[in-house]
């Protein structure tokens, strides 16, 4: 069996943002060579499927400059460095939505795109709200909006929801209520 593992031989940081930095490694590979891998580091996120009693899954729809486009997601934010990610999708969810939750079920730990990036996102689950106060960060821009089931089918199906994070939680949520309905 091969070693797949690539030992970091040196590490150059090209840049230190707000919210990535991003460096390059040397590496060594399994067959003895060496090649250049350029990383970006991120303190990682977290994304809540909140579902209300009405049955309804809480969503914001927000612009993504990156892909120039507005989208239909679950609420998320970014990790403060060395927050644990539960507390924060206790915070983020109340920020955007003013949504509390009550309790949080953990469904996936997931890397964006371990390609090139270091990203984790935690995704959380809860039906447990009562409503709070939305505090959104100055500069961040929402639209709450609230869909049911069958409507959330429908844009799956339909490929409407393009947000990853999103799409896996809705598995999730879709894989439990479909068998039990």
């Amino acid at each position: 069996m091969m070693d797949l593992i690539e030992k970091t031989l040196s590490k150059q940081n090209i840049y230190s943002g707000k919210i990535i930095d991003v460096d390059v490694d040397e590496v060594l590979l399994p067959n003895g060579d060496t090649s250049k891998r350029e990383i970006v580091n991120h303190t990682g996120a977290v994304a809540v499927c909140a579902l209300t009693p009405e049955n309804k899954v809480v969503f914001v729809k927000q612009f993504r400059k990156p892909v120039e486009k507005v989208l239909l997601e679950i609420p998320a934010g970014k990790l403060e460095e060395g927050e644990d990610p539960k507390e924060a999708a206790y915070r983020e969810l109340e920020e955007e939505t003013g949504y509390i939750a009550k309790d949080l079920e953990l469904i996936a730990d997931v890397y964006t795109s371990p390609g090139f990036a270091n990203e984790k996102i935690s995704i959380y689950f809860t039906d447990k709200l009562e409503k709070g106060t939305i505090h959104l960060d100055p500069d961040e821009f929402v639209e709450q909006v609230e869909l049911s089931i069958d409507e959330i089918n429908d844009l799956v199906a339909n490929l409407k929801i393009t947000d990853a994070k999103t799409l896996i939680a809705l598995q999730h949520l879709l894989s439990i209520y479909n068998h039990y309905k």
